[in-house]
């Protein structure tokens, strides 16, 4: 994997974490809802968890553990990086064909109701399946959503 797509991968994941409706009606079908929620809360601790491992080691003296607890601190460090680039390819990654159908009929029901989106793609990905959800989550009523959730 060449450096460009691994950054873009880390770009498109960070744009994911906004796209995809976290939304408890889509938390057992999507694993989205848990790895962004793991990756916001790595952000916020994982830099400190990495500071406090070295730290510790240097406030005892114990230069020994030093190479042990830089290694844990890179580890935590990486958490959040795993998690954006897990959602990178997720986004960029197409539906399967059941997903796709369903994809195909929201897209329909929005639109039939009167909602701006992009075309239909013919090969969609879970980039639009995130879009179409959000539209459907703020433009359809509950009762049109049931048939779905």
């Amino acid at each position: 994997m060449s450096n460009k797509s691994m950054w873009n991968a880390f770009r498109d994941g960070q744009k994911y974490m906004t796209e995809w409706p976290v939304r408890k009606e889509l938390a057992p079908m999507f694993p989205e809802n848990r790895v962004i929620r793991a990756t916001q809360f790595a952000i916020k601790v994982m830099p400190a968890v990495a500071v406090i491992s070295v730290l510790m080691q240097m406030a005892f003296n114990n230069y020994s553990g030093l190479p042990q607890a830089m290694i844990m601190a890179l580890f935590a460090l990486s958490l959040p990086l795993q998690g954006m680039w897990w959602l990178g390819k997720r986004r960029e990654t197409q539906l399967p064909p059941a997903l796709a159908g369903w994809y195909r009929e929201l897209h329909e029901k929005i639109v039939s109701e009167g909602g701006a989106l992009q075309p239909m793609k013919s090969r969609p990905r879970y980039k639009e399946l995130a879009q179409t959800l959000n539209r459907a989550f703020k433009q359809l009523d509950k009762t049109s959503l049931e048939r779905w959730f």
